[in-house]
């Protein structure tokens, strides 16, 4: 009996350890398997934050080169003019043309720093937005005017009818008209029509720029509006911008509750 009773012990107590024994290696491998995917994970969030701040490194890089070259450009064009004005004698046409083009430069750097400045302003909730009365065939006329003055060889048109008042921003609405048509400038054929409609459709004002250039992918049209943005090629790229215009559209398109 003592014998037997022994066995039975030393039995039960086998068992036990085998359970215990099996227990611990599914818990080992538990922890083993959630450790490996928290190493997973945090190489995976790890690699994505890198990646997206390298994307804005390059875009902020990208950026820099942009309003650098902008700035200069018309700095160099400005002083070269006025150099030859100052040195040369010039007759009163030659004179002239020199003197416009200077202007030309300088609303060029003036339009920059604008948006420079709005767009940072913006962001930052740092613009006091005044709304009063104004009709935006009142706006857009003004900056068909002034694109005219500015662009002598182009053809610009305007196509608007008297529609309701709003409660807006004069500035901000007219940066926003003078934005979309400084991309149809540069990015249509210089023969080519430029047009500023606005109609009253119902309860909503629509106001269109429309232009004769290549238009934009379908792909790239959600992206537009991002800061820094520049959609197209590398040739449609070479042409003066820093990504800044379509942003400020876009907010101020949402300041004013629009599409």
């Amino acid at each position: 009996l003592k014998s037997a009773s022994k066995s039975a012990v030393i039995s039960y107590s086998s068992d036990q350890m085998a359970l215990e024994k099996k227990r611990k290696t599914v818990q080992y491998t538990g922890e083993g398997i959630t450790f490996l995917l928290l190493i997973i994970l945090s190489a995976f969030l790890f690699f994505r934050a890198v990646k997206k701040q390298l994307k804005i490194s390059r875009e902020q890089q990208q950026f820099m080169i942009a309003v650098t070259h902008e700035l200069k450009t018309p700095i160099a064009v400005a002083s070269l003019n006025m150099e030859t004005i100052q040195k040369r004698e010039l007759e009163k046409e030659q004179r002239e043309k020199l003197l416009n083009n200077t202007l030309e430069e300088l609303r060029r750097m003036n339009g920059l720093c604008n948006n420079l400045l709005l767009s940072s302003q913006m962001e930052s909730s740092g613009y006091r937005i005044t709304y009063e009365p104004i009709r935006i065939s009142q706006v857009a006329e003004k900056c068909i005017h002034e694109f005219t003055s500015r662009f002598p060889g182009r053809h610009f048109h305007f196509l608007g009818e008297k529609e309701s008042m709003i409660s807006g921003d004069a500035f901000l609405l007219e940066m926003a008209i003078n934005n979309l048509l400084d991309n149809a400038v540069k990015y249509s054929p210089r023969e080519s029509n430029i047009a500023v409609t606005t109609k009253e459709d119902g309860d909503r004002i629509i106001m269109e720029v429309t232009d004769e250039g290549q238009g934009i992918l379908t792909e790239e049209q959600k992206r537009i509006f991002d800061k820094f943005y520049r959609a197209g090629d590398e040739a449609t790229r070479k042409a003066r911008g820093t990504g800044l215009g379509l942003f400020i559209v876009k907010k101020v398109a949402d300041v004013h509750h629009a599409d």
